[in-house]
């Protein structure tokens, strides 16, 4: 199955493709689509779909899996990381794919076995598990942990 994992963030949101059969996983693409904080925040979505949209045209993944959104002090962050959710989930949907989502939590609990583990941590389990040379960005080591994270709770 190949799945998409998508980190959403406003000024960089981190996707990754991986081909799985919920035991062994290999990395397809993954990376980080930029934004400009000056621009826009319409012209920040336009740049995210257009992103999404080509990596879905290239890759053609059945499913994607985005984060859940993460209570946070700052209601305008998460207002502005809905936005970008919602860009997400429409470019998914549109491909069709099927969306899922699963909470910081679960990701890491799936990928790294402990639920509170750093960003450090989920990419160095994102390397091993994928057989990489380098551990990947953080952000698209994160997307790259949903996509894993599906894979593995689908097989159950």
């Amino acid at each position: 199955m190949r799945i998409l994992g998508i980190d959403c963030g406003t000024e960089r949101t981190g996707y990754g493709v991986i081909e799985s059969d919920g035991k062994r996983h290999a990395a397809i693409a993954f990376g980080v689509l930029k934004t400009n904080p000056r621009e826009p925040m319409a012209d920040r979505l336009c740049t995210i779909a257009k992103g999404l949209r080509e990596v879905i045209a290239e890759h053609r993944p059945k499913e994607a899996v985005i984060e859940e959104v993460f209570v946070a002090k700052n209601s305008q962050s998460v207002l502005k990381l809905a936005q970008v959710r919602g860009v997400a989930m429409v470019m998914a949907r549109e491909a069709p794919m099927e969306v899922h989502e699963y909470s910081p939590r679960e990701i890491k609990m799936a990928v790294v076995g402990y639920g509170n583990a750093e960003k450090a941590q989920v990419q160095l389990m994102v390397r091993a598990l994928l057989g990489l040379d380098t551990a990947p960005p953080e952000d698209a080591a994160d997307a790259l942990a949903a996509a894993i994270c599906r894979a593995t709770m689908k097989r159950v």
